[in-house]
Order: C-alpha cells, then structure tokens, then sequence
C-alpha cells in the first residue's frame, strides 16, 4: 500500500509532519519499536511506528533516523502520547535524510495502525503474484480465521510449491502444509530452531538460511503484529517464546516479490499466535489466584473450589478431578534488567506440551502464573488406573531437558539461563502446597548444576544432591580446595591426569579392573596413581569416608 492511503484514512489519526513528495512510497509491512537501533528486526518497506522512549535527548535524533534510512524504512510514525507534540529536532532529521514523518494522535493505538497496514498490505501483496491471484486472494483475506496456520502452509505448498512448517523456538511442529509430505524428523526440528534463535541473538536478519545435509532451509521470524500492550524492547524478552516459519528452498536468490509474499505469511502466522495469546488470559488468570491460595495458606476446601472451576477449563470433557503436577522455571540474563518472570511464563507454555501431538490448540491444558523472577506451571494430569498406585504419568524431567536443551541453549548464548523444577503428581489441594515446594527445591537443585539449560525432577531430592544447593560458597570452596588442589597442583606440572583418574576411579565403585580397562591403563599404572592421590592428600581411597568426602568435592567443584 502508499504512504498517501494512510494519510487518507481518517481513522488512523496521522498528520503529515515532512515528506509530501515522498507519499507514493509503497508500504511493505509494520513494525513497532523503542529500541535505539532497531535495524536487525528491520527488512525494509516498514512503517515504523515509535513512542519516542529512545529519545534522551536532541541528539539522539539524527542517529535513529540515519539507522532507519540505511535500513530501508519507508516512513516513520511518532506517538504523540509520550512527548505531546513530536520534537522539532526529530522533524528536522527526517527532513534532512528525506524520510517521511506522520504524527500519531494520543487517542491512537498503535494497534490500530498495525491491523491496518497488514489487513491492506496483505491483500495487495497477493495481488501482485499474476500467476495465483486468485488463490492468494483467498489466502490473505481467509487468514487464520479460515483454518490457521495449515491453510496458509497448504497455499505455499499448491501454489508455489513450498514445504513449509511452522515451529516453536524448541521445534516443536505447531502447523504445517499437508503437501508437505513426511514430517520433519524431530532432530531436523531442533537443529532449525537452534540456529534461527543463534542467529535472532547475533542479530542477523532474517530470512536464515541453514543447509541440513543435502537441503537448504530459509528460517522467517513470526513476531508479533503489535497486539501486545507493551512492544518488546530487548530480543531477550521473546526470544525463548517466538515462532518460526521454516521453507524448504534458498530465498537468497528469491524475487522481491516472494520474499514480500512470505513476509505476509509470517503475519498472518503472527496474528494466529496473538489470537492464541489472548485466548491464554482466562487459564493465567487460574494459576494465579491458585498459586496465592497455595502461598497465602489458604483452606484445602477453598483451593480444590478453585481447582474444581480449572479443570473444565484445562481438560473440558473430563469426568472426575485430575491429578495435578507443579513445574516451576527461572530465566536469569546477565547484566540489564531484564523481567525474568513473563519470560519464564511464556517460555512454559510453549515447552509443556505433548511432543506428539501437533497444533497450537491443546496449549490450553496447562495454566502458568508468574511471581517474582519465577514462572510456576500447573499441569493437571487425569489419573491412569493402570498404575500399581493410582498416579498419574506426566512430566518428566529428563524427558523436558532432552526437548528444549539444545535449542534454547542457543537462544541463551553466553548471557542467559534457564533451571526448571518439577514436583510429583499429587491428587488433592492437600499436596499442592507440598508439591510447589518440591518443585522449587528441584529447580534450585538445577540451578547448582552448570550449563545453560537444567532440571531436576522431584527423584532426585531424596539423594545428597538436595543438600549440595544450600552449602555456602565459601564452604563450598574450602571443602573443594582442600581435597582437589593438591592434585590440580599436581596435574598442572606433571600432566598425570589423576583428578580424571579420581573421577574413574569413583565412577567404577573402587573397581581396580573396571576403572584400568576406562581409561586404558594397566592396573599397576592405576594403583601408582590411586597412591599419588592418597599421598598428595593424605587420604584413603578404599575407606568409605575418605570416598565420599572425595564425592562430594568433586560435585561441588
């Protein structure tokens, strides 16, 4: 669409601040930002539209918009909510580098802006494809609300003969074109939404494109079409929760055309996962007044009222009251503050959910509060008979890691993690309070653990791991240094290897034939350095103490 439409649409609320001869400029899509420098979410054609939050001063001006010209932005509209009138300097710098400049009325959302520009730029996008016109047409103004994201992928696939998934930042398929053929195997999945959300963290613009044996895959970014009431101002925000459009094809050498039609194509996406978004409200809403019922210490008779109200909601049709599973996740970022809490929210509503089954839908069975820096799940789990004790299986959180580690480490990078705690099933308002203690002491297990992503499960509290979390640092580190230094020491100006060899050694029970046969050594050669060990730290390795003790230090250190 032209500039010259929206100055048209009274309904908008824009007034033309500098670039009248500019209004012919075509109008590709819509993007809302307060960043200082927004250009790796920019693809050009875009309206930008800005509440002026980046701007400290006068200065700042002239940098934000020379940014937004060499990354091709067609015009840039400025809130007037924040400011009143817009800066004249800001008039000035967009009239300097010729880039037209709207003034956005405090009476107008921004959203109301958005739905605007991608209704329209929808609709013209698919009449500039001659061949399908028609089908197009179809696809643009039948959108989500004509069957989701499948009939969208369903057009790529007949009309232009792309095979195309839409996938969660774990992989997790949530739509795909059934001319697709054979499903993308589940490795494939995860490898493409690792390296869309590495390349989304260096700041690389999309389309990705990843070569997977013989065959190229170009990665779309699905962001928000603006619906939310505060725009994300750091990628950290949405990163571990956004979707992707994975083509199978190289869009590097794609006409402009294509690349605008799959560009609408992700916001049509995006708008699916918004209407999905909004429909979330109501099961948040349950989490939350649960989880203060359960923290405030209320009746068991007032939270299984509360319990009895969510699970029709969670699971409609079931006839008797579920089981119920608590996972709790924290999302830590070094550095700027950034909210951990709606992080961890939206990152568990993506990741609790059945691999096995495909489509944004069954998202609704699970509720998920947020508190603090913590998000808290409940997972309601109908009892299976089968079980020796009447329990019910659910989440596990050996099966958890597995499904998101990869992934969402990239999404990480060197500045994020992520620890998760899962409780046991429990069948009454009784054991809920029990249960979100369990599966918080089960995440401050993980979060003893390195690397980027961990969990624990409620198994593993009943073991000496529970204890290790809550043992001071400076405990930690005399304990540590007082047994390892020596051999570190030791290590360091011999090369002999004995804190693996330690590691073996412990690993195999003490057993001189097994740990020799670990690490390729002749038993002798072994009990020369099992003795090393020993005098370095006057210590006994075939004394249980003395074993233990050598344990411990190894799993604090």
């Amino acid at each position: 669409m032209r500039l010259r439409a929206l100055l048209d649409t009274d309904a908008l609320g824009l007034k033309l601040l500098g670039g009248e001869d500019e209004l012919d400029r075509t109008v590709r899509g819509v993007m809302t930002t307060d960043l200082r420098d927004p250009s790796r979410y920019l693809t050009g054609g875009e309206l930008v539209l800005t509440g002026l939050a980046w701007r400290r001063d006068a200065d700042d001006s002239e940098p934000f918009v020379r940014i937004l010209v060499q990354a091709g932005v067609t015009a840039l509209a400025a809130g007037e909510a924040e400011l009143g009138d817009v800066p004249e300097d800001l008039v000035v710098a967009c009239a300097r580098h010729r880039l037209p400049l709207f003034a956005v009325h405090e009476s107008v959302a921004f959203a109301t802006i958005t739905e605007h520009v991608v209704r329209q730029v929808s609709g013209e996008r698919a009449g500039d494809l001659a061949a399908v016109v028609d089908r197009h047409r179809r696809m643009m103004t039948s959108g989500p609300a004509g069957g989701g994201p499948d009939v969208v992928l369903d057009l790529l696939g007949t009309d232009l003969d792309l095979r195309a998934w839409v996938l969660s930042p774990t992989g997790r398929p949530i739509a795909g074109s059934k001319t697709a053929g054979p499903a993308l195997p589940a490795e494939a999945c995860a490898r493409l939404a690792g390296e869309h959300l590495a390349a989304t963290r260096t700041g690389r613009r999309g389309p990705h494109r990843v070569t997977l044996g013989a065959t190229t895959y170009s990665l779309f970014p699905v962001r928000s079409t603006g619906r939310s009431p505060q725009p994300a101002r750091d990628v950290r925000e949405t990163v571990l929760s956004d979707w992707l459009l994975a083509v199978e094809a190289d869009a590097g050498d794609w006409p402009e055309e294509r690349l605008d039609l799959l560009y609408g194509v992700t916001q049509l996406i995006a708008v699916e996962r918004d209407r999905r978004d909004a429909a979330r409200t109501v099961r948040r809403r349950l989490a939350q007044e649960v989880l203060e019922l359960v923290r405030t210490g209320a009746a068991p008779a007032e939270i299984a009222a509360r319990l009895r109200v969510a699970a029709p909601v969670l699971l409609p049709g079931l006839g008797s009251a579920p089981h119920w599973q608590v996972v709790v996740a924290r999302v830590d970022w070094d550095g700027e503050e950034i909210e951990g809490g709606p992080v961890a929210q939206a990152l568990l509503e993506e990741v609790l959910v059945d691999p096995a089954v495909a489509g944004p839908e069954h998202l609704d069975r699970i509720a998920v509060a947020h508190t603090g820096g913590e998000a808290i799940a409940l997972v309601p789990l109908p009892a299976v008979s089968a079980e020796h004790d009447g329990s019910a299986t659910g989440v596990l959180a050996d099966t958890l890691l597995a499904s998101v580690r990869e992934p969402l480490t990239a999404g990480l990078n060197d500045d994020g993690r992520l620890t998760l705690g899962v409780s046991a099933a429990v069948h009454s308002a009784e054991g809920l309070r029990g249960a979100l203690e369990e599966a918080r002491h089960a995440r401050r297990v993980a979060a003893a653990r390195p690397g980027r992503v961990c969990a624990a499960g409620h198994q593993e509290l009943a073991s000496h791991v529970l204890l290790l979390p809550f043992v001071p640092d400076d405990v930690r580190r005399a304990f540590t240094a007082r047994l390892l230094d020596p051999l570190r020491d030791y290590d360091r100006r011999h090369r002999a290897e004995l804190i693996p060899t330690l590691e073996a050694f412990l690993d195999c029970d003490g057993s001189w034939t097994r740990c020799a046969t670990r690490l390729h050594l002749h038993v002798n050669t072994l009990r020369y350095r099992v003795g090393r060990i020993e005098q370095l730290t006057s210590r006994d390795l075939s004394r249980l103490e003395d074993k233990l003790d050598f344990f411990l230090a190894l799993r604090m250190s």
